[in-house]
């Protein structure tokens, strides 16, 4: 079976999109939320989205909150945007930031680089631990040999001792019976009646 291998196309292209045109015709308060989906019908098309499908455009939280910055009765009437095309997904990005936005985006990069580096930092503490432990584990199972050879020493002592202890059981019971054989002294002299 051969395999058939699927291209990826990248495709990446600027746009300013209008947008009054659109959010004009639509109450007030509805304004912002017809500017979004005039971003995604827009790209849709342009981009050559499969069934026009809505849901395949991802819009950037920044462009987002550009839309939504002053507030919901008042979008910009137009606004630049990349988009990159991805196996079908497409994904919008603010180009133009404000001010605002700007130091947003900032802090925010600032706040992920920390982050990554606590991790790593973290990475390194716990690569550390495992060495510390897999050393200790190694110390402790030197420890467990030495402390079994000394044990199996024990033993063998004891056990020496205890075949010494039955050795002289024996030697002492063989005593016995050839103690029986010999004529028994007296410990003591016989008191005897005084001879006159």
């Amino acid at each position: 079976m051969a395999k058939t291998e699927t291209k990826t196309e990248k495709i990446e292209r600027e746009y300013i999109i209008p947008l009054r045109r659109r959010w004009k015709i639509v109450p007030r308060y509805k304004r912002a939320n017809k500017a979004i989906k005039t971003i995604k019908e827009f790209l849709v098309r342009h981009m050559k989205v499969r069934d026009r499908d809505l849901k395949k455009v991802r819009i950037d939280k920044y462009l987002n909150e550009a839309i939504w910055n002053r507030g919901i009765k008042n979008p910009p009437s137009k606004i630049k945007v990349k988009a990159i095309k991805e196996n079908g997904i497409v994904r919008v990005e603010l180009v133009e930031f404000s001010e605002k936005l700007k130091f947003k985006k900032l802090k925010e990069e600032k706040r992920e680089k920390k982050a990554k580096e606590a991790g790593k930092k973290k990475k390194a503490e716990e690569k550390k631990e495992e060495v510390t432990e897999k050393a200790t584990e190694e110390v402790k199972k030197i420890e467990t040999q030495e402390t079994e050879k000394k044990e199996e020493e024990k033993e063998k002592m004891a056990a020496t001792i205890e075949a010494g202890k039955e050795m002289e059981k024996t030697a002492a019971r063989q005593m016995k019976h050839e103690q029986k054989r010999k004529v028994k002294e007296p410990k003591r002299q016989r008191r005897m009646a005084l001879q006159k």
